[in-house]
Formats: C-alpha cells, sequence, structure tokens
C-alpha cells in the first residue's frame, strides 16, 4: 500500500466517529480543481514522502479502545493493488472502515461489500454522467460509475458528494445529480478549496459564495433523505 499521509485524529471525516485517516498515493483520474495535487499527479508523487505499513499498524494497535474506525481515502484508494488486504487488517484490529472513492473500480466495491470489508462508503458524483470526461479529463467508463452509485447504495451506511467548482458545475447540474441520485441517504454539496489544485489555473477560480452553495442544496433537498453543504 502507498501510503502518502496519515491524520492520526479526526472528528469530521467519519461521519459521528473518531477516525484516523489515511491517504493513498495515486489516481486514475485528473481533475483539475483537486487539491491534493501532491498525492495524484506522478511527478509530485515521485517526490512524495511515503509512511510504511509497518508504522501505520503499529500506531493502529496502540488507538485500539480510543478511535472507532479508519478513513481510507487519497488520491484513488481503489488504484491500490493490495486494499482488500490493508483494508482486511484494519478491520482484523476492531476499526469501522469508511472507504473514499471516485466509483471508477465497482469490482473492487462489490468484493469489498461482499467480504463485509467496508462499514461506509462516500462516493465523489463529479458531474452529472454526460459531463464525466470534461470535469475528470480522463477517459471514463460511465457505466462503471452509475454501477458504483448502485453498489454504494448496498454498503452498511454511504454518501455521494459534489464538490461545487465555479465553471464546472453549476445550478443545472445539481439538478440533473439529485434526479439521477433520487432517494438515496445522503448528498452534500462540498465547497471548492483554491489551494494547492491539480491545475494551477484554478487556483484562481473563487469559489461560489456560501449562500449560493445553500441555494444549490435547496434545490437537490427533496431528491434526498438528507442533503447539506460542506465548507
Amino acid at each position: 500500500m502507498l501510503i502518502g499521509g496519515l491524520q492520526k485524529i479526526s472528528l469530521i471525516d467519519y461521519p459521528e466517529k473518531v477516525a484516523a485517516t489515511v491517504f493513498t498515493l495515486g489516481c486514475n483520474f485528473s481533475c483539475p480543481f483537486c487539491h491534493n495535487a501532491d498525492l495524484v499527479e506522478p511527478e509530485q508523487i515521485k517526490k512524495h514522502p511515503l509512511i510504511s505499513e509497518k508504522y501505520f499498524f503499529k500506531f493502529l494497535k496502540g488507538k485500539q479502545g480510543l478511535l472507532d474506525g479508519v478513513c481510507v481515502t487519497g488520491g484513488e484508494p481503489t488504484a491500490q493493488k493490495d486494499l482488500e488486504e490493508f483494508i482486511a487488517k484494519i478491520k482484523a484490529l476492531g476499526f469501522l472502515v469508511k472507504l473514499d472513492t471516485n466509483g471508477s473500480r465497482p469490482q473492487i466495491l462489490r468484493d469489498l461489500l461482499k467480504k463485509n470489508l467496508v462499514d461506509y462508503i462516500a462516493m465523489d458524483i463529479k458531474a452529472p454522467l454526460q459531463k464525466y470526461p470534461k470535469v475528470v479529463r480522463k477517459d471514463v467508463r460511465l457505466g462503471d460509475i452509475h454501477e458504483s452509485v448502485s453498489l454504494g447504495k448496498e454498503a452498511p451506511d454511504y454518501e455521494f458528494r459534489t464538490t461545487v467548482v465555479p465553471g464546472l458545475i453549476e445550478k443545472d447540474d445539481i439538478l440533473a445529480i439529485a434526479q439521477w441520485l433520487k432517494g438515496s441517504r445522503r448528498y452534500f454539496l462540498q465547497q471548492f478549496v483554491p489551494e494547492k489544485t491539480v491545475d494551477s489555473a484554478f487556483e484562481k477560480v473563487d469559489p461560489y459564495h456560501i449562500e449560493k452553495l445553500r441555494d444549490f442544496c435547496q434545490l437537490a433537498r427533496p431528491y434526498f433523505k438528507k442533503c447539506d453543504v460542506r465548507v
């Protein structure tokens, strides 16, 4: 497992849980607004210091009874060949596991769910399906994204979320996503952070005003059991 970062305690990454967050290296998307460029850009990954699994699991064993779970994020965790083995070790220590994913590899999600290795799935919905290639700047199999949405709903707990970037995501896009995901348990609109972006041009993009995000949220709210804004 290529571990590029470890947040030893978080009160926000795993809803209603106290968790550690582990950041994996590498991603198969190239979203220009991503503010984890050091985790996803190939040239930056080469220079990024790694955290050993030995260190991580030594830390985790010392937190048994103190932490509820572990959030595995990235980058894109499903890009890691040994993700299943890594999560199985976490579960064996008695921790809950939350997986953050872009939904591009439904087979991995299916296997993790089948083996009861994931307790919470948080899937990033980049855009309405027809806009995915523009937003992620990579070839993407839209059927895989759609399948991952269905699989996410089968998890013990789950959420979908969209980073709302001016110029890429507009009001009509939020409505289209809401109609697509209608009936889902949770949907969050996330504020865009113009810092250390994959495409440096996006560092000059002003985020939507919070009131605009709330207006978007109000539009989407009737389609979900819970819909809110994260800043």
